[in-house]
């Protein structure tokens, strides 16, 4: 099977290339990026014969076209902004599509594509790196068990570095994005706009991460599990994070310079030249995000230095009496699970096992499959249940 990916010379998208280099029924693996320097470094890193570069920036329509003609699967790992870009250019050559997530809002507008999918017997896939992705499904494999659901809270958990590091692990202008725009929960059969790092509370995940405080922040889980689930009668889908992986006094100083204004698209005069200062923000920043070959699964003999987890409770009913359903899928061994959970879904979407249209992880994805293939990467998935005697 061919797979190109789309961004793949990005953060994350540097991880689903080195799964798939992995993957036995992959025989042609293509970084589509602008950036050639770093898909040369990811390549390089990666030394598999399957691969090879195009350099092509996802806007420009008719190359993007031309670079997805003949393939299997095209993997969206680009910067969420282009996610219908990529999906149109599918489309018109023909190709399954997945990607990383769309930020609740575009992830909405993603779902219209349907009937234009269906049309053609392609398949698409939103949201399918570590969150969302992981826990949608792990959502579905609760729900699937329980006669209703009540609610379906999630929390993702990174290793912070230490007080006062400022690091990113992925696109400056997303985790922007996080900071400032109104998270949405979804309670009481309507979804609703919260302050940005809003209801904050202590959650206690595995070693080693142990305790660590989370915050609501937008994200995609939160635009489809409340439609998916509605049959089940839920009531309340929340997500929560711990300040993106980074020190939450890193944080504090991003969120004062975008109280000042260094947030704003709207472009100021500076001296005798016009800039947003918004650009102006995520270009310095960016001195400060982690070197790309950071990402990827280093030699066996050299244990990663990440942990995280992703943990989904879901609360419900079986046979009228209440059951909670806790899944935690963590990784301090494996690879980033963003990458390798996209790599899986391509290789499926490649496959045909996913009907045609336009899917969330959680109607698209059989659960135990999909936890068996995390967990022969490293990336194990344990379950807990409680409830009354």
């Amino acid at each position: 099977m061919k797979i190109v990916v789309a961004g793949g010379a990005g953060m994350m998208g540097c991880i689903a290339v080195q799964d798939l280099a992995r993957g036995e029924a992959v025989t042609e693996l293509v970084i589509a990026d602008r950036n050639l320097e770093a898909a040369r470094q990811v390549a390089g890193y990666i030394a598999s014969d399957k691969i090879s570069l195009a350099d092509i920036d996802v806007r420009d329509h008719e190359a993007l076209v031309q670079a997805l003609r003949g393939a299997d699967c095209c993997l969206n790992a680009a910067a969420y902004y282009f996610n219908l870009d990529v999906m149109g250019a599918c489309l018109e050559a023909g190709v399954h599509y997945a990607d990383l997530g769309g930020l609740f809002h575009t992830t909405r507008k993603q779902w219209l594509l349907d009937d234009q999918f269906q049309a053609i017997g392609r398949s698409a896939v939103l949201g399918v790196g570590s969150a969302p992705g992981i826990p949608n499904v792990q959502a579905r494999y609760a729900a699937d068990l329980l006669d209703t659901v009540d609610t379906v809270r999630i929390y993702d958990g990174i290793r912070p570095p230490p007080p006062g590091a400022v690091a990113f692990t992925y696109a400056m202008s997303t985790i922007l994005d996080e900071l400032t725009l109104p998270p949405v929960v979804y309670r009481g059969g309507d979804f609703e706009a919260c302050q940005p790092l809003g209801e904050p509370e202590d959650y206690c995940f595995s070693p080693p991460l142990g305790l660590l405080p989370v915050h609501l922040s937008l994200h995609s889980e939160v635009a489809t599990l409340p439609l998916t689930l509605k049959s089940k009668g839920v009531r309340e889908v929340v997500f929560k994070i711990n300040y993106w992986g980074m020190a939450p006094d890193a944080v504090a100083s991003i969120k004062a310079l975008v109280d000042l204004g260094f947030a704003s698209r709207a472009p100021v005069l500076a001296g005798e030249t016009t800039v947003a200062p918004r650009d102006l923000l995520i270009a310095l920043l960016g001195a400060h995000v982690l070197p790309i070959l950071s990402f990827l699964e280093p030699p066996k003999s050299q244990p990663p230095d990440w942990a995280k987890e992703i943990v989904t409770e879901v609360r419900g009913a079986r046979y009228g009496r209440p059951v909670t359903y806790r899944l935690a899928t963590a990784t301090v061994k494996g690879p980033l699970p963003t990458g390798a959970a996209a790599s899986i879904v391509a290789q499926w979407l490649a496959e045909g096992r996913i009907p045609p249209g336009v899917h969330p992880p959680e109607t698209a994805l059989d659960p135990l499959p999909f936890f068996q293939e995390l967990e022969k990467r490293g990336i194990p998935t344990q379950v807990s249940v409680t409830q009354p005697l």
